[in-house]
């Protein structure tokens, strides 16, 4: 039974990291962003767009946030994370795959080649407790359908 119950409060703390993952992302909130992830982070959005990008396959936290902001600084965006498949590993080790719906609004400042993107996917994670906290050590967005504008 206390390994029942230690799992289900790892899947619960899971769903809250990805909860705050989506809040800080809408609301530039880098700093919180960053603290959903591990240092070493590896982030896999090479097809989070119709086009392949090569560059978006980055190892650590901050890189990946300093590629980020600033693309995402004058978008906005709704992230929105449905029906998590989360498998707890072990005491410090889970997997998980979220579907996912994104809007994303560039501003007139904004490089990104579109003015509107609305994407259905999935989220491909692993996730690691460190000091006692789940971060997202791994995390992958593939695309089922993506629309533009």
């Amino acid at each position: 039974m206390a390994e029942d119950a230690a799992r289900e409060a790892s899947f619960r703390a899971i769903t809250t990291l990805k909860a705050r993952y989506f809040r800080c992302m809408d609301t530039k909130d880098w700093a919180g962003l960053e603290a959903v992830f591990t240092a070493d982070l590896v982030a896999d959005f090479r097809d989070a767009t119709p086009v392949h990008q090569p560059e978006m396959l980055i190892h650590g936290a901050r890189p990946y946030l300093a590629t980020l902001a600033p693309m995402l600084q004058q978008v906005v965006t709704v992230h929105h994370g449905h029906m998590p498949e989360i498998t707890i590993e072990d005491a410090d080790h889970a997997t998980g795959i979220w579907a996912m719906e994104d809007w994303l609004w560039p501003g007139p400042e904004s490089d990104l080649p579109f003015r509107q993107l609305h994407g259905w996917g999935h989220y491909h994670e692993h996730y690691r407790r460190e000091g006692g906290d789940w971060k997202i050590a791994q995390i992958r967005l593939t695309r089922l359908h993506v629309e533009t504008q």
